[in-house]
């Protein structure tokens, strides 16, 4: 664990070397959600094989950079491109850049992924913001020896995902007058989609949308005490009764269309988190 930690803090002092200073909020972009990063005005783009220790994203949609800049008068590190578990990472590869970006001086982090919705109230095309979830992924982050430094052995998972920063999203949702659906999220290991058998089992256990990510991230970030919040872009529609096959091509063109949407909202969340902090 001590060479986790000394991974981090090198990785963290080569951001600081290219300029990073004193970023706020995080993002994480998901599968066909890396447009969002068009709305930060950048200060400094750096790809991830230039960063110590940093995995390589392998999926095509993902461009794989880390881009330092402004939005809505705030500092923000947005992750163009995650990793999975399915590319062959371990939970702690995936979850390193979290621990940078934290290192780094990020207070929020702010989570986007693409998934299926097993809810048969919830259409694709729509949003939905992560309430809780059901880890499926057959690695934990935390796995291994535990670094008091990053935080406890044990850290509790209550309440993962932050209920300001989720009660400011609904609020912002309503202003804006965009529809917003709220559910549990269900990361798989992937890369395959599911069966309809698997989706049955999925919407018996308490599941609204599936996906291949975020938990990994979110549980490090309850780990070392980040404040995050998360929102799924239903990118098809699950249902074992009446399963069409769907290709990525599809999921990636539903994605494009319903992040504009997205991106009206956590350009919002930012600037509204920038108010309220100025107002302390």
């Amino acid at each position: 664990m001590e060479e986790l930690y000394s991974k981090v803090a090198e990785a963290s002092k080569f951001l600081e070397s290219k300029g990073v200073k004193h970023p706020e909020i995080g993002i994480i972009l998901g599968t066909g959600l890396g447009k969002l990063a068009e709305s930060v005005q950048p200060i400094e783009v750096i790809s991830y094989d230039e960063i110590p220790h940093f995995p390589v994203s392998t999926v095509e949609s993902h461009h794989g950079r880390l881009i330092y800049g402004e939005l809505e008068g705030k500092k923000v590190l947005a992750m163009q491109g995650r990793f999975h578990y399915y590319e062959g990472y371990s939970g702690t590869q995936i979850t390193f850049p979290v621990r940078v970006m934290h290192a780094a001086g990020i207070k929020h982090l702010l989570i986007s992924n693409a998934a299926g919705t097993v809810n048969p109230n919830f259409k694709k095309g729509e949003l939905m913001l992560i309430d809780d979830h059901i880890n499926m992924i057959p690695d934990n982050p935390l796995r291994g020896q535990n670094d008091e430094r990053f935080g406890p052995r044990f850290p509790d998972m209550s309440q993962p995902y932050s209920k300001e920063l989720n009660s400011m999203i609904k609020q912002i949702a309503s202003d804006l007058g965009l529809k917003i659906n709220e559910g549990v999220y269900t990361p798989v290991a992937g890369p395959n989609l599911e069966t309809r058998a698997e989706y049955r089992y999925l919407r018996m256990i308490g599941s609204d949308a599936v996906g291949m990510s975020t938990a990994p991230e979110v549980i490090v970030a309850n780990h070392i005490g980040l404040p995050c919040c998360a929102i799924s872009v239903l990118t098809d529609e699950c249902d074992p009764d009446n399963l069409a096959p769907v290709s990525i091509a599809e999921i990636l063109e539903i994605a494009a269309t319903a992040e504009k949407d997205l991106t009206k909202i956590y350009t919002e969340l930012v600037r509204r988190i920038y108010s309220r902090e100025s107002q302390v």
